[in-house]
């Protein structure tokens, strides 16, 4: 594979007009020219208030809105487009679940299994059900390596369990989790699994038929759409059994002074305007992302991962956290520099013009965990370059020399 010419790249603006490394891609992906296109348009041609409207304008714009859906249903194999309720992000997704399934399902003496490497978002979510239902919270623990055993696994299902949540790849150690697995065990116990997507979206097929997972999320920024659109699928019958989230316009049927009878899926879930154009764009990108194709995208991006690893390793005082395998990280390579802290070495890349991650990845409880304080995160998309890779090292393998070591 010819790393150094990327046919993609010329399809994203920002990189192509501005001298970065965009490194960073796991914070939030750049967006191709026909998502930033196909948002503008939706406001210069559409711009009405979807489902509010029997005008044309507005129902073009319910109209552009659910083919959207219908993109999304088909992205992850969704079995009704009515399973996909659109929210600002997996951070709100999240959210939701944890007040209209988690307060609403679980009680004391119950058992929610977090695994301990969650991104924050899905976990205090989990920490708020737990203090307000008297449920309990087990954590899923891992090897230093990022690997959750089987032995792990035994040691926090219990016939207590009554949710899992569980990312489907890790935010720090880029592995793909065993959700087959802990999706299998969670049933046997009669136990609901949500799954955040949000770092595998961009990079890895998902099919929520085949996995008989219970509810996913994901964020639209993350896989090339615009800020603030972002995805919650669950089964519908679990869906129809759940309180709404938020009341207000368009998620009711009808209203009295006595109360209201709310609007069938996905609207009951879907108060207030919200971000069609986003909406739109998500459709967009994921119709860009399926004209790539995941084995493209997955075979440059194990290519350049394999590629930095491979280089890093040369590096004196770089330590990789998680597996020594390209194969086990999906992109995403955090490591400790010896002696800087990540936020210097973050700061010395940007003086190059290369944009990494520095802190702890709103995982702070992994951090303790492997008794470290904060990492750099250099996270590899499709859209980069065997050049990307080697201005990185090359500044990389300076920094400790500019700080004043081996001097």
């Amino acid at each position: 594979m010819d790393l150094q010419n990327n046919p993609y790249r010329k399809d994203f603006p920002l990189l192509m007009e501005q001298n970065v490394v965009y490194l960073d891609s796991s914070a939030t992906s750049q967006r191709p020219f026909s998502v930033l296109e196909a948002e503008k348009k939706f406001y210069e041609c559409a711009n009405a208030n979807p489902l509010r409207g029997l005008y044309g304008l507005s129902m073009e714009a319910t109209n552009q809105v659910e083919h959207a859906r219908e993109l999304v249903q088909n992205f992850i194999h969704a079995n009704k487009a009515c399973e996909i309720i659109f929210t600002r992000n997996a951070t709100e997704s999240l959210n939701l679940l944890a007040y209209s399934y988690g307060l609403s399902h679980l009680k004391a003496g119950d058992e929610i299994i977090v695994s301990i490497m969650e991104h924050h978002s899905n976990m205090l979510p989990w920490q708020m059900v737990a203090e307000q239902t008297g449920a309990t919270i087990r954590y899923l623990e891992c090897t230093d390596e990022g690997e959750i055993t089987e032995e792990h696994l035994n040691a926090v299902f219990s016939d207590k369990t009554k949710l899992v949540a569980i990312a489907h790849i890790s935010n720090v150690f880029g592995r793909i989790n065993p959700v087959e697995t802990i999706i299998s065990m969670a049933h046997e116990r009669g136990a609901v699994v949500v799954m955040d997507c949000a770092q595998s979206a961009l990079h890895v097929p998902i099919d929520v038929q085949k996995l008989d997972v219970d509810f996913i999320v994901f964020s639209g920024h993350k896989m090339l759409a615009p800020m603030g659109i972002g995805v919650l699928y669950g089964k519908e019958s679990l869906l129809k059994e759940m309180p709404p989230f938020l009341v207000g316009g368009e998620m009711i049927e009808s209203v009295t002074i006595h109360g209201a009878k709310y609007a069938e899926l996905p609207y009951k879930f879907e108060a207030g305007t919200g971000n069609a154009g986003g909406a739109v764009a998500l459709g967009v990108a994921i119709a860009y992302i399926q004209s790539v194709g995941f084995d493209a995208i997955q075979e440059r991006e194990h290519a350049l991962t394999a590629f930095a690893l491979e280089k890093m390793k040369e590096i004196e005082g770089v330590h990789m956290i998680g597996s020594k395998n390209a194969d086990e990280h999906c992109g995403i390579l955090t490591f400790t520099l010896d002696g800087v802290h990540p936020h210097d070495v973050s700061s010395i890349l940007d003086f190059d013009q290369i944009a990494v991650r520095a802190g702890h990845h709103c995982a702070q409880p992994l951090m303790d965990y492997l008794k470290v304080s904060s990492t750099t995160r250099a996270s590899i998309a499709f859209y980069n370059t065997q050049e990307d890779i080697e201005k990185f090292v090359e500044s990389l393998s300076q920094i400790r020399r500019k700080m004043g070591y081996g001097q």
